[in-house]
């Protein structure tokens, strides 16, 4: 049973996270409603874009509005995975070793441009991602809480980058993808941001600190008691066995897929004010936590078909229950 009395204030303070993004952040607001998703849900987040369409400064401002200790990491082609993670170093003045934790040891860890860095450095993400923990010369050491990973890449470069393996996307709740602004947000960009503003600083004074990490982590306790009806669990599960079968898809989602549906859409109706999941939830956020889970036949690619394509006629076919 939920407390309505918790459920109040985790809806307001998630609220107060969307309107203090929209002091620095100008337009792009279903990209911060599907981020705060997945923070709400205790999930990471693959980012896709250009560059220069503030996939970081999203990062920033978020650590800044919950009180949280972040960290960028620059992924490059000669990142080590002890540079992610930490390692152990020898003390000649106490002659033992002692562990040097390393960046991944914040609240909001930014990867950035991801997959320019091998598989190698790519995979000592994978433990902390999914354990909550990481193990540096054999000694395991808890991550601290809430820990969220917020990768970006470049979907138009491809010379020196390395495709993140499945199993690593499979650990990201959701894949954003965040477009150009509109003429009249980067109209109001230029007017805000260059305005007594020196070469590339970015003020991010209009922020303030809106709820602290105890409440950021209510809040992902909230979401997790929303209550979900047996035919809407049905539903998810439909719609993720589905693309298991599906003509045009090669790879399907797996089981995590439909886990990773049900904490979504649990986390769009804690956005919403509901204290129950709807259909319309489960659609609205489908495709961001299903476009990486899938892999398109050869065919479709060639014939220029996105994932999202594939997956919005494949929403129109499989059956919502009725309200």
């Amino acid at each position: 049973m939920i407390d309505q009395t918790k459920f109040a204030a985790a809806h307001s303070n998630l609220n107060k996270l969307r309107d203090n993004f929209g002091h620095v952040i100008i337009g792009q607001q279903q990209t911060i409603d599907e981020l705060l998703i997945c923070v709400a849900a205790g999930g990471h987040v693959l980012i896709e874009g250009v560059p220069g369409l503030a996939k970081t400064l999203l990062a920033r401002c978020l650590a800044y509005s919950a009180q949280a200790q972040d960290v960028r990491i620059q992924f490059t082609p000669d990142l080590m995975p002890s540079d992610i993670v930490g390692h152990a170093m020898f003390d000649h003045d106490q002659q033992t070793f002692t562990v040097r934790e390393g960046p991944v040891f914040a609240n909001v860890v930014v990867a950035d441009e991801i997959n320019r860095a091998p598989a190698k450095t790519q995979s000592a993400l994978l433990e902390a991602m999914q354990e909550q923990q990481v193990s540096i010369e054999g000694e395991t050491r808890e991550l601290p809480q809430p820990f969220i990973v917020l990768a970006t890449q470049n979907p138009i470069e491809q010379e020196g980058t390395y495709p993140l393996p499945q199993a690593q996307l499979d650990r990201f709740l959701c894949k954003i993808l965040i477009d150009y602004p509109s003429p009249n947000d980067e109209l109001q960009m230029l007017q805000k941001i260059t305005h007594e503003s020196i070469a590339n600083q970015l003020d991010l004074s209009r922020l303030q600190a809106v709820i602290s990490l105890n409440d950021l982590l209510d809040i992902q306790q909230s979401a997790s008691f929303i209550s979900v009806d047996a035919a809407v669990q049905q539903y998810i599960v439909n719609i993720v066995t589905s693309t298991r079968k599906w003509n045009g898809i090669d790879i399907g989602a797996g089981p995590r897929g439909s886990i990773s549906l049900l904490r979504a859409a649990r986390a769009r109706a804690l956005l919403h004010g509901a204290d129950f999941v709807t259909p319309d939830d489960v659609k609205a956020i489908a495709t961001a936590v299903l476009r990486h889970r899938i892999q398109l036949t050869p065919d479709l690619e060639i014939e220029g078909y996105s994932a999202d394509d594939v997956i919005a006629n494949l929403l129109q076919s499989v059956e919502a229950p009725r309200k």
